[in-house]
């Protein structure tokens, strides 16, 4: 792997020449890189101390409405929202006014019409998801379909006869057969499946996963798109994106078949965060794919100059495939692109240049390879529509009427694309109070109109629920050229200090600290302080790797291990906090770190979600961390471990 060059990088920081192109999402040099809160926790519930019976906690639900997912009947004349505050399915007449609820078992997290609109499949997310097939004619319930982990995104085929459902934190695809509920299939892909489409034809069904599954110190460090064959019940091919490409959240198949769309972040997470401008550390990305050939046509970026874009989330076409449209949900934006417009100029693009011919240094973009870092690149072909909204995380088209979802503001607004001027217009889901502090901590923390320039919120290198994005960052709170993983924030409050060296002595100095230095903003009265609110009510997940909420026979045998003073893990590990709250020096420094360096040490609670480990998120998997660094000696003592054993303390650690 190439070193990170620190005097070039050093450059940037005093050459203003710098801010005026992009780092390239080329992976040849620098890639080495780090994070900036690694205190791997941030509030919620104390686990009761652990012994052979772990309590299933409760995921911690939102406030208000809060809608999650929308789909409009074929007629346009029904609006099907999902509300995960109340837990119920709403539905809306053509006026925009509630004409059915329905009471759902957990948080819908995802809707889907079938194919002739009599039966609306509802994932219900918890630990022990539910999928609900209910009538719409009745508004009933006709099927509780158990499922995985945190399901999400259902998708009907077209003949509706099957059901694709996403469990994210078991990385898999569950195939149910519509009409029984009967569970047939489970497709394993690679990392947290958020979103799916499938092609008209069902020959195809594409799977968005939200979070890198590899290293974070590799070569290319990016997510993958999954595309499953149905009748195979087999993933075909893995599409990665461009290097940094992130935080994958929507995916949309167009009205031809001939088109896939997914929205990410695209993070430049290989160089010093020294600037926000131009999009020096995160940029919003839409990439497209061939769905004949199964390849990247090319990633084009959704910012402008001087205004980033940030949080990209849904995607879907217009009927007649002239408008690609996404939603912005850092930023209360809805992109509509001319979509065959942008197809031609990517198709005009040559491959390189002719031999001989210089570059035109007057423009951004020469050779297809540029398109990921040409911020001008959608001049004219994309109308920015500014909503009136907060959060928009779902959009549903019907004719010629897009309608967005804003998750806080509880919010449907409508956009009419035949209208010369787009102008949303919004109706409330219902009558909202006064929003809760911890919510509104949760607004702010995923709100990129607090940034500079809007290039990013807390949530685009945090994930909208405050955990991780699975890259290294290079902070300039402990020096430079020495990136860190980037750590899920859940009990950052309860165990400081925070930072992988101990750079902040508290949570809620790092908070104001990373408005401040990496938001680059001074923040309106009582944003830190929400936010903190918002951290500190974060409660565990648990774990999928839990049998019925108790720890496995494996998993009972690990806590031995794990408890054994020969072994060593309990003695920095202790529960209930699963950390001493010390630092030390484990083995686990790299090249590009001083000498000497004492580690925080991190709580292991929810550890099963915030791979990869260890500072520089060289271990892919906990075992890569037992079988490495831990028998150097300084992390532990499991080099007398047989592998059986080590499977066993694996899984002990994976259930915490």
């Amino acid at each position: 792997m190439a070193a990170l060059p620190v005097f070039p990088a050093m450059m940037s920081m005093y050459f203003p020449a710098a801010a005026f192109s992009l780092p390239s999402t080329d992976a040849s040099g620098p890639v080495k890189s780090a994070r900036r809160v690694n205190a791997l926790g941030w509030a919620g519930l104390l686990f009761a101390a652990l012994t052979a019976v772990l309590p299933v906690t409760a995921a911690s639900e939102p406030t208000g409405i809060a809608p999650t997912a929308i789909v409009a009947s074929g007629d346009g004349k029904k609006l099907y929202v999902a509300a995960a505050g109340p837990r119920k399915v709403l539905v809306l007449d053509e006026q925009g006014a509630v004409e059915r609820q329905m009471e759902m078992p957990a948080p819908p997290s995802g809707l889907a019409l079938s194919p002739d609109g009599t039966r609306l499949a509802v994932t219900c997310a918890a630990p022990q998801s539910i999928v609900c097939l209910v009538d719409t004619a009745r508004g009933r319930i006709l099927e509780r379909v158990p499922a995985g982990h945190t399901a999400m995104a259902p998708v009907f085929s077209p003949d509706g006869e099957s059901l694709y459902v996403c469990n994210r934190y078991q990385h898999e695809v569950l195939v149910v057969a519509a009409k029984s509920g009967r569970v047939t299939a489970r497709i394993p892909v690679e990392r947290e499946p958020v979103a799916a489409a499938i092609s008209r034809d069902g020959t195809r069904l594409w799977v968005a996963n939200h979070l890198p599954g590899v290293a974070a110190n590799g070569a290319h460090v990016a997510a993958t798109v999954s595309v499953i064959d149905p009748a195979a019940r087999a993933v075909v091919k893995s599409l990665r994106l461009p290097n940094g490409g992130n935080l994958v959240l929507g995916v949309a198949v167009s009205p031809d078949g001939r088109h896939v769309a997914v929205t990410h972040n695209l993070a430049r997470f290989y160089v010093p965060t020294t600037q926000l401008e131009r999009g020096w550390m995160n940029t919003a990305g839409l990439t497209l794919f061939d769905a004949a050939r199964l390849e990247v046509i090319n990633t084009v970026l959704l910012d402008s100059f001087e205004s980033g874009a940030a949080n990209p989330w849904a995607v879907a076409w217009s009927a007649d495939g002239r408008n690609l449209l996404v939603t912005h949900a850092g930023t209360h934006e809805l992109s509509v692109i001319d979509f065959p417009a942008l197809l031609a100029k990517l198709e005009a693009l040559p491959a390189d240049l002719p031999r001989g011919q210089a570059p035109d240094y007057t423009r951004a973009t020469n050779v297809r390879s540029d398109v990921p870092n040409d911020l001008a690149f959608l001049t004219g072909l994309r109308r920015r529509v500014k909503l009136g909204g907060n959060g928009p995380r779902a959009l549903s088209v019907s004719g010629d009427h897009v309608r967005v979802a804003g998750y806080f503001s509880d919010t449907i607004e409508t956009v009419d694309l035949g209208a010369r001027v787009l102008r949303p217009a919004s109706r409330a889901l219902g009558a909202s109070g006064p929003m809760s502090e911890v919510r509104r901590g949760e607004m702010w923390f995923n709100d990129a109109t607090l940034c500079f320039q809007q290039w990013q919120s807390c949530a685009s290198c945090h994930s909208y629920d405050a955990r991780v994005d699975g890259l290294n960052w290079d902070l300039l709170n402990d020096g430079i050229g020495n990136p860190k993983n980037a750590k899920s924030l859940l009990w950052s409050h309860r165990t400081p200090p925070a930072m992988s060296l101990s750079a902040r002595e508290s949570a809620e100095v790092a908070v104001r600290a990373g408005i401040r230095h990496i938001l680059f903003a001074v923040p309106p009265d009582g944003v830190a302080a929400a936010m903190d609110s918002y951290l500190k009510a974060l409660q565990p997940e648990p774990s999928p790797y839990l049998e019925k909420g108790r720890l496995s026979r494996a998993a009972q045998r690990g806590k031995k291990l794990f408890e054994d003073a020969r072994v060593g893990c309990a003695t920095c590990h202790p529960g209930p906090l699963f950390t001493d709250l010390k630092s030390y020096d484990v083995g686990t420094a790299g090249r590009y770190d001083k000498p000497g360096l004492l580690f925080d040490t991190p709580t292991l609670v929810e550890l099963w979600r915030s791979g990869p480990f260890l500072h520089d998120g060289s271990a892919v998997t906990i075992r890569d961390v037992l079988n490495g660094a831990s028998r150097a000696g300084k992390h532990g003592q499991t080099g007398h471990l047989s592998p059986q054993e080590l499977e066993e303390l694996a899984a002990y650690i994976l259930s915490l």
